[in-house]
């Protein structure tokens, strides 16, 4: 049971702070399917940053680590440059845009991850090998049964992910632009008529999405597999999106929905080697989190209640 706990809480951080910056762009009424391409970006860039600054400069692991954060959140940010551009200076669809992005982010990432060991590390791979993240346990409470459970082997990006929770949960509802964001998705006619700038407030949603799924994706990588590999953590961001969603679009309900996927995830993975079953069922266990996400749909879709102005590009002109 501490064991499904403790992989659980690795496996709903990252997930929670993805579905955060779904919930920013959303919130301000553009509709994010994009969150898997730049969290795909984001781990690239940092991943790409890490290697470099391990073989070339000479840095360690761990001091590489936390470099690899900052250059994760810049690329993932202009990466959804991209998205915010088409949304809202063009006016595009949507959710067309969100798709081909994130299929354009699985390419790339595939395409310079290979390109790149050939030409600067002189080898064929179709990854960049990192090293899983140190954990730590904090004193005391982790000798708890079971409740300690949530406090021992902790990667740092963990405590990382809490503190940014709260700061973008302060952010988006305890301030003035928390507050023209939230309006921004249900009556922008209003935010237009304050004399604030409705593109603005949008575009820098978006560009908030983008940092925070970069984030994401470097703690998959550093966690799960200490590489970084475009098929890692494929459909994760879709899990993000699902969350947001069965959280209604707030902060405090999706991470309810984040540890009940994670949950389900270490859940069959414990059960697979409990019961000692072939390593080819670890596979099926991946899919708990996808089976818990249609069930919840099935159930629970109706009580949903997105932004009203959520898809709607604003037309200064129409107001």
């Amino acid at each position: 049971m501490e064991r499904i706990i403790i992989d659980g809480l690795s496996f709903s951080l990252p997930l929670f702070i993805m579905a955060i910056g779904g919930i920013y762009c959303e919130r301000s009424g553009v509709i994010n399917l994009a969150l898997e391409g730049f969290q795909g970006i984001g781990a690239f860039s940092g991943a790409l940053a890490a290697v470099l600054l391990m073989q070339r400069c000479g840095l360690s692991a761990d001091k590489a680590m936390y470099f690899s954060f900052i250059f994760a959140i810049a690329g993932a940010a202009v990466y959804s440059a991209i998205h915010a551009l088409l949304s809202i200076k063009f006016k595009a669809n949507q959710v067309i845009s969100g798709v081909v992005l994130n299929i354009l982010a699985l390419s790339l990432t595939i395409y310079l991850t290979k390109v790149l060991n050939k030409t600067l590390f002189r080898q064929a791979s179709d990854k960049f090998v990192l090293t899983v993240s140190e954990r730590f346990n904090i004193p005391y409470i982790s000798d708890i049964p079971l409740i300690g459970a949530f406090f021992r082997e902790i990667y740092p990006f963990e405590i990382i992910v809490l503190l940014l929770a709260v700061i973008f949960w302060y952010i988006l509802y305890k301030t003035h632009y928390g507050m023209l964001l939230r309006a921004c998705g249900d009556n922008p006619q209003a935010v237009d008529a304050a004399g604030k700038s409705v593109a603005f407030v949008r575009t820098i949603a978006v560009l908030i999405s983008g940092a925070l799924s970069g984030i994401a994706g470097i703690c998959f990588s550093y966690s799960i597999s200490g590489s970084f590999s475009s098929s890692s953590f494929v459909g994760y961001g879709y899990l993000s999106i699902a969350a947001m969603i069965f959280g209604n679009w707030k902060i405090l309900p999706t991470i309810a929905a984040c540890l009940l996927f994670g949950f389900a995830r270490s859940g069959g993975y414990f059960i697979v080697q409990k019961m000692a079953m072939p390593a080819s069922y670890s596979d099926l266990a991946m899919t708990l989190p996808y089976v818990m996400t249609l069930l919840l749909l099935l159930f629970f879709s109706k009580y949903n209640h997105a932004p009203r102005a959520l898809g709607e590009t604003y037309d200064k002109g129409k107001r």
